[in-house]
């Protein structure tokens, strides 16, 4: 798994999950609805940025639990998504604090977000 760090205006830099994050996520029915997405997290300084590489694993799977619970109404509305974009932060914030002892994401962004 590889960064994509990128320097933001100031002391903010961005950590962007390699490859995007593709998984399932609860649909009517029998069928199981998959969303693509590509997500970006925010920090303070790059040291901030090795400490987030290093727990990018975690991370992820964080993120992909979390949509895999998600019912399509959800996940299909901008509403929900931004409820999921903030239980998703909420999830990395707290993984970071159990693993550092702070929770260093000072946002989560997603830049790319497709269903079907």
């Amino acid at each position: 798994m590889h960064s994509a760090p990128a320097q933001a205006a100031g002391d903010l830099a961005y950590y962007g999950f390699e490859p995007d994050i593709v998984t399932n996520y609860i649909r009517k029915g029998s069928d199981l609805g998959y969303i693509r997405l590509t997500a970006e997290i925010m920090v303070d300084g790059n040291s901030n940025l090795e400490i987030i590489e290093h727990h990018a694993p975690l991370l992820r799977a964080a993120v992909v639990e979390i949509f895999g619970r998600q019912a399509e109404e959800k996940v299909k509305s901008i509403a929900g998504r931004e409820e999921i974009r903030r239980q998703c932060l909420q999830a990395i914030n707290d993984l970071l604090e159990q693993e550092t002892g702070r929770p260093l994401a000072a946002d989560l962004l997603f830049t790319k977000y497709l269903y079907h």
